[in-house]
């Protein structure tokens, strides 16, 4: 109850959308507040379906803030002459038109979660961003999403993300159920074997995150920007735990006991907590080089986040202790570390001695992952988080 009662500011009385800082106050998104106030496409639709999750369990208040998501989602995201949504928004309109495959990933898992919470407006929302999806992002031939364009859909640069399409197979699972898709669940396992079963075990175990439109891949992409919040260089440890559990994420959603699956889940949490877990300070650090060193060694909330609900459904499917062990631990940091009693919130981003940062991240601007790390481990396994929570609230009754 309190992440969302600390969020709750998240969304203004003028339905405009922010990110918070640390004492629950109106910070311009993303970015120091000497900068101009801007309303994020992923801040709106991440906030959407974390509310979303809320009115599913029965939490007062939350079905109002999933509606003014939509409503600023349909009525100011939209592009209404070009189609597909744009990234940013100023008072007087968009002021970053790029549309990106992240953003509409998120798009679609808002709409999913909010149709699942009862929003039948959010139907149409649904219907055309996955049809966005279809015309501008998704390849059929390479099972994968293309990266960014300009509001006039001219492809921004020559270039393919592991972290889009991670998102993209999330959302994919959630309007697989939620608009009763079944196709879009083998989108989804094609993204899982291509990027957690080909291109990870390729690389023992560590997942590129950069390629050519080749799908190449660049494993020596932004070397030099190591805190990059969206592309860094080297290998994302939180980005192989998430992947850890999108694959069993696939396998519930398709009803099989695929043990190729399980296999790359296991594998790729257990390399990632091999190489990044400090038995001294705890945490994982942001990124590793090719060769299984510290590349930059912060402490991130969000790969903490993930390592909890990824070690409870490996937990629950196994039953290997191991598995509970590690879902302790990460529990124990963020406890000690992340969570801030006193105000509300976790901190996104801790240097390697876990003292606190501002930078690339300032204030608590998510409650997405530290929301689905609440929730996930003590709801039903399900594809989605929107599902989990449902047969959460129905056994409940």
């Amino acid at each position: 109850m309190s992440l969302w009662s600390f969020f709750r500011a998240s969304m203004g009385p003028d339905g405009w959308w922010v990110e918070l800082d640390d004492d629950g106050r109106a910070l311009p998104t993303g970015c120091p507040p000497s900068l101009a106030p801007r309303q994020n496409l992923l801040t709106v639709a991440r906030m959407t379906h974390s509310y979303a999750l809320g009115e599913l369990l029965g939490v007062p208040g939350c079905a109002a803030i999933v509606q003014s998501g939509l409503e600023a989602l349909w009525q100011r995201h939209r592009d209404t002459v070009h189609g597909g949504y744009v990234e940013g928004l100023g008072r007087v309109g968009p002021d970053d038109g790029t549309k990106t495959l992240y953003g509409h990933a998120h798009v679609i898992l808002a709409a999913s979660s909010a149709l699942v919470a009862g929003h039948d407006d959010a139907r149409a929302l649904l219907a055309d961003v996955l049809a966005v999806l279809d015309e501008h992002f998704w390849s059929e031939e390479d099972g994968a999403g293309s990266e960014a364009y300009d509001r006039e859909w001219r492809e921004l640069e020559a270039y393919r993300g592991a972290n889009s399409n991670m998102h993209l197979c999330e959302a994919l699972l959630a309007a697989a159920e939620a608009a009763e898709r079944p196709e879009l669940v083998a989108r989804a396992d094609r993204l899982v074997r291509r990027f957690a079963g080909g291109f990870a075990p390729a690389h023992d175990w560590l997942l590129p995150e950069h390629y050519a439109p080749d799908w190449r891949v660049l494993l020596d992409y932004n070397a030099q920007r190591l805190d990059d919040p969206f592309r860094p260089y080297g290998a994302t440890l939180g980005h192989s735990l998430e992947w850890a559990r999108l694959a069993l994420a696939v396998q519930l959603a398709s009803g099989t006991s695929d043990a190729r699956l399980l296999e790359v889940s296991e594998a790729l949490f257990g390399r990632a907590v091999a190489l990044g877990w400090s038995d001294e300070v705890g945490g994982l650090p942001y990124t590793v080089n090719w060769d299984g060193t510290t590349a930059n060694p912060d402490h991130y909330f969000w790969p903490v986040a993930e390592g909890i609900a990824t070690s409870s459904y490996l937990f629950r499917i196994t039953g290997n202790p191991v598995y509970e062990t590690w879902y302790r631990r990460f529990w124990e940091f963020a406890a000690t570390h992340l969570i801030d009693h006193q105000r509300g919130g976790w901190f996104p981003l801790l240097d390697a001695h876990n003292r606190r940062k501002v930078h690339p991240w300032y204030g608590k601007p998510d409650v997405y992952h530290s929301l689905q790390a609440c929730l996930l481990p003590i709801m039903p396994m399900a594809s989605s988080a929107a599902g989990a929570a449902r047969m959460g609230a129905e056994q409940r009754r």
